[in-house]
């Protein structure tokens, strides 16, 4: 219709179904007379991850930022992170110069429903915050950003961003030039 969206907080109870998502999965067995589809909805609304915690972070030290990631193999080819622009850092980690640049573009992102964010259909955008992170496992210093392609109900709100191994990291990257680093090969 056009009205502009608009994210406000609210109390809320939230339960924390990732500590029963496992036992949900297995009892869907037991419900036998249900549709196949309905069930397939049901699993992929638990979304049960498997994964790693893994801590960035700032080139000063003086922050961690950690990330859920289901491919801590490709650590190596992290080349930026992304906040969500909802994420408590993004005021914090914006240098002064990107300041106004940063929290228009916010105010833009959070008119977006999560499902325009989502989709695969739509460009994925985003504003360097001027802060650096440093890759914990080979030490190099690489850009964060905020970007509307992260959410923040999902894992933390930040991700490392694997170009070579992931579709919407590598759109970003061809986007605004960011390097792609190929760190798994497949051996036919």
């Amino acid at each position: 219709c056009g009205a502009p969206v608009e994210l406000r907080r609210l109390s809320r109870w939230f339960l924390r179904i990732t500590d029963y998502a496992q036992r949900l999965l297995d009892d869907m067995s037991e419900l036998v007379d249900w549709p196949e589809r309905v069930l397939t909805m049901q699993r992929n609304w638990i979304g049960r991850s498997e994964g790693a915690r893994v801590v960035f972070r700032l080139d000063d030290g003086s922050q961690e930022i950690p990330v859920f990631t289901t491919r801590p193999d490709t650590l190596f080819g992290a080349t930026f992170m992304v906040l969500a622009p909802e994420h408590p850092l993004v005021s914090r980690l914006t240098a002064p110069d990107k300041g106004a640049e940063v929290v228009a573009y916010v105010e833009q992102a959070r008119r977006q429903t999560e499902i325009e964010r989502l989709s695969t259909d739509r460009a994925k955008t985003g504003v360097a915050l001027g802060s650096w992170a440093i890759n914990p496992v080979n030490g190099e210093r690489i850009p964060i950003w905020v970007g509307n392609f992260v959410l923040m109900g999902y894992g933390t709100g930040a991700i490392m961003a694997v170009p070579a191994h992931d579709e919407r990291d590598f759109q970003f990257c061809e986007q605004y030039g960011i390097p792609i680093r190929p760190v798994i090969r497949s051996v036919d």
